[in-house]
């Protein structure tokens, strides 16, 4: 974790929120027929250790930093590459939603139709406006930390003094929110989950990039971006997180990246950082 403190700055419209913030970076034994047997059998088993592998990442040749987390929901296998805390950008508003529902569900209510209202903008549309407001509603940073501790978030860090967009998380920590907010954990209802899949299956098309370009049809994924430029540095950070279908699978993918020299490299990077993912769990 390097100590410096640097300058931030979110740019590019509505993914990110605009700051200037000082931040501190982490960076057998028997007859001949049956010894026969016992020895086919173990060959066969000594064939089978040999042949299984763990799955494993292709390396991305890149300045930048990057790490990338995959489940497979079919399979169960999951795969990652890459360590590190990132900055969340605008990828926190999913956990800003899954708080707010959770509160929600905890009262026992559902959502106002204003509540409704405000999660549409702050996803398909990624409004900042929107997300403060929703931020603040579920408590802010003590309320946010409070429900990614129910979550199991241990490597995520909310943002200070209201700037959620510098939020910082891991890759796996991402997986974690996604499984509770779009997969297979039930810390959420089923209702809940399905709501948060249409916001997500339904961003701009500018801001569809990243997980599924792992996708069979980068249309049909549910996912959120997030992206911001260092004012010091002038560098990147672009970050995507999603439900993918691929090959008759159901995939989570976490891509965050950091120190791209621009964004449209930032971008590419976590294009091809998802497709290796995945393609290590094909």
């Amino acid at each position: 974790m390097l100590g410096a403190a640097v300058s931030v700055m979110v740019a590019l419209g509505t993914a990110g929120i605009q700051v200037t913030q000082a931040a501190t970076l982490p960076e057998s034994s028997g007859s001949a027929t049956s010894t026969a047997s016992s020895t086919t059998s173990t060959s066969k088993a000594t064939t089978a250790a040999a042949t299984t592998t763990t799955p494993t990442v292709a390396t991305i040749e890149t300045d930048a930093r990057y790490s990338v987390a995959a489940l497979d929901l079919t399979t169960g296998e999951s795969v990652s590459s890459g360590t590190g805390a990132f900055d969340t950008a605008s990828i926190v508003k999913v956990d800003i939603l899954a708080a707010l529902l959770y509160q929600a569900e905890q009262d026992g209510r559902t959502l106002t139709t204003s509540e409704k209202a405000l999660a549409t903008a702050m996803i398909e549309h990624s409004d900042n406006t929107a997300a403060t407001t929703l931020f603040n509603e579920v408590g802010g940073k003590s309320g946010l930390e409070a429900v990614n501790k129910v979550f199991g978030l241990t490597g995520t860090v909310i943002g200070s003094d209201g700037n959620w967009g510098l939020t910082q998380t891991t890759a796996g920590d991402q997986i974690r929110l996604l499984r509770i907010a779009l997969g297979d954990r039930t810390v959420l209802t089923t209702s809940s989950k399905a709501y948060v899949a249409a916001l997500m299956s339904n961003v701009e098309a500018d801001q569809n990039f990243g997980v599924s370009a792992a996708a069979d049809d980068s249309e049909d994924t549910a996912l959120k971006v997030g992206y911001l430029q260092r004012s010091q540095t002038g560098l990147w950070d672009v970050t995507s997180i999603g439900r993918i279908e691929s090959g008759g699978h159901t995939y989570l993918v976490a891509v965050l990246s950091g120190s791209n020299a621009s964004f449209a490299s930032g971008v590419q990077l976590v294009d091809d950082a998802a497709q290796a993912a995945v393609a290590a769990l094909s």
